[in-house]
């Protein structure tokens, strides 16, 4: 059966909660810390992690409500530079080391949105941390990159692959960005492939 508009929504929706209940959650039990602990030194922890964890669940939010939301209007372009830079909060702080290669130039949302998720995709690769590239076309005109994600312990999940390529039998929440990858790609005619061999992972469209 294939996947309706509603189920394709309350897949992305419980993707979107997996992904803030850790900091949320985090920030919830350093403010429990702070209430019941006396002593100044636990409570300037507490507070270190409170801070940290608010800030990974700003970034979270504000990387998400692009990637996967409607922000901006029809047609809108969106700066690729800033589009780095939402990935690299994302990314702050986690084993994944950004190394962003654009430069000053606009994209068509639904462009954006694709280098985006695909970022995130190529960093969800790699589960032990390692370098991901990302590589970005100066022509605002034909919009092309490749990303690769480097490291020993690079992989994709044959659920990650199958949903890049728009097979939908075994969906949930963990393979729905995957899957809107493939359709922003569709979308697009953008032509991304997801290739892997030992020690990378690459996603190229344009």
């Amino acid at each position: 059966m294939a996947l309706d508009d509603i189920e394709f929504a309350a897949f992305l929706v419980s993707r979107v909660c997996h992904d803030l209940v850790g900091p949320l959650g985090a920030v919830v039990n350093g403010l429990e810390v702070m209430e019941d602990e006396r002593d100044a030194a636990m409570r300037a922890d507490a507070l270190k992690i409170v801070t940290s964890s608010a800030l990974q669940a700003l970034a979270r939010l504000q990387f998400m409500r692009i990637a996967f939301g409607a922000a901006g209007s029809a047609g809108a372009e969106l700066d690729v530079g800033e589009i780095g830079r939402l990935v690299g909060g994302l990314l702050e702080g986690g084993k994944v080391q950004l190394n962003w290669k654009a430069g000053h130039v606009n994209w068509p949302k639904n462009w954006a949105k694709l280098l985006m998720n695909a970022a995130l995709l190529g960093a969800d690769c790699l589960p032990r941390g390692g370098q991901l590239e990302v590589s970005v076309s100066a022509d605002p005109a034909a919009p092309a990159f490749k990303i690769v994600a480097t490291s020993p312990y690079a992989r994709v999940l044959d659920d990650v692959s199958n949903a890049v390529r728009g097979e939908e039998a075994h969906l949930d929440a963990r393979g729905i960005q995957p899957f809107l990858v493939h359709k922003l790609s569709r979308e697009l005619n953008a032509g991304l492939t997801l290739t892997s061999r030992e020690g990378a992972v690459e996603l190229v469209a344009g």
